[in-house]
């Protein structure tokens, strides 16, 4: 196979922003169709379902489900059933247990299922990695908040169980967490805010910790109006290092050590391009246990109303 040909599933924001540039910026990957209700793409070969797409659409050997985590499911048992590998959107699924038999389905058809965390391919993640390794952490603090109209806008799903609220965008933060400490980490408390008409969390503010007794806090806010906020700071017993930009920009004992711009979803498909010719599976469902345990463990508070 010296292209793979890969179909998107599900055409909103993510998809038309990041996944189509970033399968015409790589080489050895080609989008040949399109499955969505409500979109497509000029001159491309478009499906209304997934199973219309596997059955009566062109040759293809992936599809990347970028539909709401809620329908992944089904859809990625699908697509490895039919021969097909998988790269999953962010969060891979609505729940954590959903994800071992399609684990276990992709190995019996020896078939990718990839499940990606973008920010993780954030261009200071790495370096920030590295810095930490040889200093010790005294404590962390994430301060992620957006402006869910202007990244979710009519985006109904996000607010349904399964949806995650919130925890959307705040799954980058955790899954940038869980990259960049050395000791794994456990949620020890949680509060989400609830919108009295919504069923997911519009805010949450979380403990977290290492068997070290690390002091890790995390605030995650929907409601973030004007200049945006993803940042991670680390205090150590080297000065500061604090990661903003959603991990784009670095800056360590007063010095600023990595300002790159977003190749995140590049190197997404690189990378599964390169599991492909294996079919060797990535799935790492550490930041989606985090958002698991938050919910177990979180105290809920209704707060106002929230209108899109």
């Amino acid at each position: 196979m010296s292209e793979l040909r890969v179909a998107i599933a599900g055409f909103g924001k993510i998809a038309r922003d990041q996944h189509v540039p970033a399968i015409a910026a790589v080489d050895g990957v080609t989008l040949v169709a399109v499955a969505s209700r409500n979109a497509s793409i000029p001159g491309l070969p478009h499906f209304t379902t997934i199973e219309e797409l596997l059955h009566d659409g062109p040759e293809i050997d992936a599809v990347a489900l970028c539909t709401p985590p809620q329908v992944r499911r089904a859809q990625a048992a699908a697509a490895l059933r039919a021969g097909k590998h998988v790269m999953l959107e962010k969060p891979p699924g609505a729940t954590v247990s959903e994800l071992d038999p399609l684990i276990a389905l992709a190995a019996e058809r020896q078939r990718t299922l990839f499940a990606t965390w973008h920010s993780r391919h954030a261009p200071a993640v790495e370096p920030a990695r590295n810095w930490l390794a040889s200093r010790r952490i005294a404590k962390v603090q994430i301060n992620w908040k957006e402006d869910v109209r202007v990244w979710h806008p009519g985006q109904d799903w996000i607010w349904q169980p399964g949806g995650l609220g919130v925890f959307d965008p705040g799954i980058n933060a955790l899954s940038i967490l869980t990259r960049i400490l050395a000791e794994p980490v456990f949620v020890t408390a949680a509060e989400l805010s609830f919108p009295a008409n919504r069923e997911a969390p519009i805010a949450a503010n979380l403990s977290i910790s290492d068997a070290n007794g690390l002091p890790i806090s995390a605030a995650f806010d929907f409601r973030q109006t004007g200049p945006q906020s993803w940042d991670i700071i680390v205090d150590t017993d080297d000065g500061q290092l604090v990661l903003s930009r959603g991990g784009a920009r670095l800056a360590a004992g007063g010095e600023t050590l990595v300002e790159a711009r977003d190749e995140e979803y590049p190197v997404l498909y690189r990378r599964f391009v390169a599991l492909t010719k294996t079919g060797a599976s990535d799935v790492d469902l550490t930041p989606l246990r985090l958002v698991a345990d938050a919910f177990l463990l979180g105290s809920r508070r209704i707060v106002e109303p929230f209108e899109d």
